[in-house]
């Protein structure tokens, strides 16, 4: 397992170890030694989330605030999404910044998005099935949510606007401002 530290700090791009053969592959997909001895930190995963959604289906840009705040370990099962992260930390000399990577169930791979991030992801294939780990229970009274299309972070979601599927509580998020408190 390889780990990569993204441009924006705390941020990791995990590229898993495939073995393959004539019978198919196998992959460890999470390993808390190897993330203590590889990464440097220990991550205690509480919660296993999994969504699956046609083509054009965009959810977030989701967190979680105060004592509900979530890192997650994010990658697709099936198909292919545009994944975004965007640093909400308080103070952060990186805070407004997004970061984008296709993920896909060829690629394998795998972002760390930890606490005080908003996240979402877009599908771009005919259907995807996205799974996330979760280090803190989801709490509907600390959910919030930062506009999808905020003209300040300026995130491509690589596909027309008039294509995306997205719900009517994520339309109607805030733009990025100083509305959030993590």
């Amino acid at each position: 397992m390889q780990f990569h530290q993204t441009e924006i700090p705390g941020l990791l791009l995990i590229e898993p170890a495939v073995f393959g053969d004539d019978r198919g592959h196998f992959f460890e997909s999470y390993n808390a030694r190897t993330w203590e001895r590889e990464a440097g930190f220990q991550v205690n995963f509480v919660q296993d989330n999994q969504a699956f959604s046609p083509k054009g289906v965009l959810r977030g840009l989701h967190y979680q605030t105060g004592e509900a705040t979530q890192a997650k370990l994010v990658r697709v099962l099936q198909g292919e999404v545009l994944d975004v992260a965007v640093d909400i930390r308080e103070g952060s000399p990186t805070y407004g910044r997004s970061y984008t990577c296709r993920m896909s169930a060829e690629n394998k791979l795998q972002l760390y998005v930890p606490r005080g991030f908003a996240h979402g992801y877009v599908v771009l294939s005919e259907t995807a099935t996205f799974f996330y780990k979760c280090d803190n229970f989801y709490s509907k009274a600390h959910e919030g949510g930062i506009r999808f299309d905020c003209p300040k972070l300026g995130i491509d979601w690589e596909l027309e606007p008039t294509n995306l599927i997205v719900a009517e509580r994520d339309r109607n998020f805030p733009s990025l401002g100083g509305h959030l408190k993590i």
